[in-house]
This record gives structure tokens, C-alpha cells and sequence, in this order.
């Protein structure tokens, strides 16, 4: 669905719906009601904005499904508890490297 995505894209970059509403230069309510399912069909001039402004492409947008994500409720308690800790995008990033080099060393 495209509020779902929408609300993933802006939420990974740290925005408030009114931060997006201001920068895309769309109202809070039409955004919101986007990200609930309430507005199931927003034009492409407007998703558009919204791609530019989230720095994401388009089809990023609508071709997001629910399936392509597997994260369990226990994963997502674990991220929102490291994130709470202060663990920043940059380090789990830098973690996610380290991960992979000790596999593919297998240290």
C-alpha cells in the first residue's frame, strides 16, 4: 500500500509528517490521510512531490507490499530498544559490515 510505504520512507529519514508536509508543499491532513489508507488514491503529481522530497523514486512508492518486509514483533522490540539505546543508522550499518566480514572470514 502506498501509505504504508510512504510512512516507512519518511519515517527511516527521521520526518514528522509536518516536516514532509512543509517541504513537499502538501497539507498535514492530505499526508496523513494518505499514510492511514483513508486516501486510497492520490494523484502521481502529489506521490510525486512526495518521492522527490523523500529522495526516493516513484515506483519506490507503488510498488511497496507488506510481504517484502519479514520482521517479527521481537526484531522490531530489539531495533526500537537499540534505537532508544542511541544506536544510529551508521552504526547499524557499520555492525551489518562487520557481520558480513566475519562470516565470510569465518572468524
Amino acid at each position: 500500500m502506498v501509505g504504508e510505504a510512504l510512512k516507512l520512507y519518511r519515517e527511516e529519514r527521521g520526518m514528522t509528517i509536518n516536516e514532509l508536509s512543509h517541504l513537499a508543499g502538501i497539507s498535514k491532513s492530505y499526508i496523513s490521510s494518505i499514510e492511514r489508507g483513508l486516501q486510497k488514491n492520490p494523484s502521481i503529481k502529489v506521490l510525486q512531490r512526495l518521492a522527490d522530497t523523500l529522495d526516493i523514486s516513484l515506483s519506490q512508492l507503488l510498488e511497496f507490499t507488506t510481504e517484502s518486509i519479514s520482521i517479527d514483533e521481537e526484531w522490531l522490540h530489539l531495533v526500537n530498544k537499540a534505537m532508544e539505546e542511541g544506536l544510529t543508522k551508521k552504526d547499524f550499518l557499520e555492525y551489518i559490515q562487520f557481520f558480513k566480514f566475519k562470516k565470510e572470514n569465518r572468524i
